[in-house]
């Protein structure tokens, strides 16, 4: 960052805010086919930008936590850092960082907090299906509107009945974080004929789509009474024979390639990957502060009935060596493995063998970072279990990620699979 003496006289007059957003110039060619060119852009050091507002975000906390919601001044403060914008594509006036810089990112926001960092991984993946908008409905999303943000809940057995000019949507989608300071929502529907027909392709499957429409055209549900991740809001949303333009609706998930306006390396990975993968950099971030906490804790603390610093034991220090061991590892695997697929999709696909160490990486450090977690919050003793420390706080945080479908130990079985001769079998990879 600029020290005071560096910056210029427009930049000393520049709120706090603008000061902790990082900028380098740059110039932009368009990318969104049909979209419009902006001559001269800056890109943002969202890397900086995060870790600057990390002390904001962790005194917003225990709000955080008490509203189940992020505070409207923090999703300003997230906004104007433009960590909202990281994965949105650069010709909607977005950041299309790397997924390497996106993963750091949210490691360090989910040191502060992990329900922050939860809804801007979860929204910001959301923002990536813009890849396949019509240019105009992208445009009124994400570049008309500065705080745009699109939140989702997963596939309900939603039904989008199809009609003049579009489809009549009907269903309900739990579990959509980032919802309360969205202002879209998508709606992920199996599509039926006007006579009421599954609608099925080529291949007699049956078709889907994911449909969007603006926030208040949703009925919400607050029903996010959880352990962990309480300020995630991730409340269930309903439509009912709700009318959705056809130009609104975008191949399911956006997984159709030939649908693509974007063509930048960034959006050749799927939702599944990106999701996959911001979900262990919420647990990395979780982890590291549980296990630096517990190091400060340890040389201060004399436990009960007894004489020495919690630092000297041996099993003590047997245990910090081992956590210590064990995230440093699983992070430098996580983050090596995305920077080899980032290399590659500059250039081509990412192989099968890509794919599968890409989906090993993440599900071990979910599984390592888990385990950290829980070496330091027991070796806390029973000062971890009150609620004038974060150690109760980041242990029922880690708890809800790790049940998370994308955190579960099961996802292995497919990374087993291809090293014995097996078809993964998961569209995870």
């Amino acid at each position: 960052m600029c020290t005071a003496a560096a910056l210029s006289p427009a930049a000393a007059s520049a709120t706090p805010m603008d000061r902790i957003c990082r900028r380098d110039k740059m110039t932009l060619a368009a990318g969104h086919e049909g979209g419009f060119l902006m001559d001269e852009r800056t890109t943002v050091d969202c890397v900086a930008n995060a870790r600057a507002l990390a002390p904001l975000i962790a005194a917003a906390a225990p709000r955080i936590e008490d509203g189940r919601e992020l505070p409207a001044d923090l999703v300003e403060a997230l906004h104007e850092a433009r960590l909202f914008r990281m994965l949105v594509p650069r010709s909607l006036g977005g950041e299309e960082i790397s997924p390497v810089a996106f993963m750091q990112a949210i490691e360090e926001i989910a040191r502060a907090d992990a329900s922050a960092a939860w809804c801007v991984a979860q929204t910001s993946v959301c923002s990536t299906v813009s890849k396949c908008m019509k240019p105009h409905v992208a445009a009124e999303i994400f570049a008309n509107d500065p705080r745009g943000v699109l939140a989702w809940g997963p596939t309900n057995n939603a039904k989008a009945v199809a009609g003049d000019g579009g489809f009549r949507v009907t269903g309900v989608w739990p579990f959509a974080s980032g919802s309360r300071h969205a202002t879209w929502l998508a709606a992920h529907c199996l599509l039926y004929e006007p006579d009421g027909e599954l609608r099925r392709d080529g291949a007699g499957n049956p078709v889907q789509r994911t449909l969007l429409v603006p926030r208040e055209r949703a009925v919400i549900k607050d029903v996010w009474h959880v352990i962990g991740l309480k300020g995630t809001g991730s409340d269930t949303y309903s439509l009912t024979d709700v009318f959705v333009p056809e130009d609104y609706a975008i191949s399911y998930h956006a997984l159709n390639s030939a649908e693509r306006f974007e063509h930048g390396p960034l959006y050749s990975f799927s939702i599944y990957q990106l999701f996959g993968s911001s979900f262990p950099a919420v647990a990395l971030g979780i982890a590291r502060t549980l296990l630096d906490d517990f190091c400060a804790l340890a040389q201060k603390k004399i436990p009960n009935n007894q004489t020495a610093l919690l630092r000297d034991s041996a099993v003590v220090q047997s245990q910090v060596g081992v956590a210590q061991g064990q995230l440093a590892a699983a992070r430098t695997f996580f983050f090596a493995t995305w920077e080899e697929a980032w290399a590659t999709a500059q250039r081509s696909a990412l192989s099968l063998e890509q794919r599968v160490r890409l989906r090993m990486a993440s599900i071990h450090l979910s599984q390592e970072a888990r385990k950290v977690a829980e070496t330091a919050y027991l070796a806390a003793g029973t000062l971890a279990v009150l609620q004038s420390n974060p150690f109760e706080r980041r242990f029922r945080d880690m708890h809800a990620v790790s049940q998370q479908a994308q955190s579960q130990f099961a996802i292995f079985e497919a990374v087993g699979r291809y090293y014995l001769g097996l078809p993964p079998n998961s569209r995870l990879i």
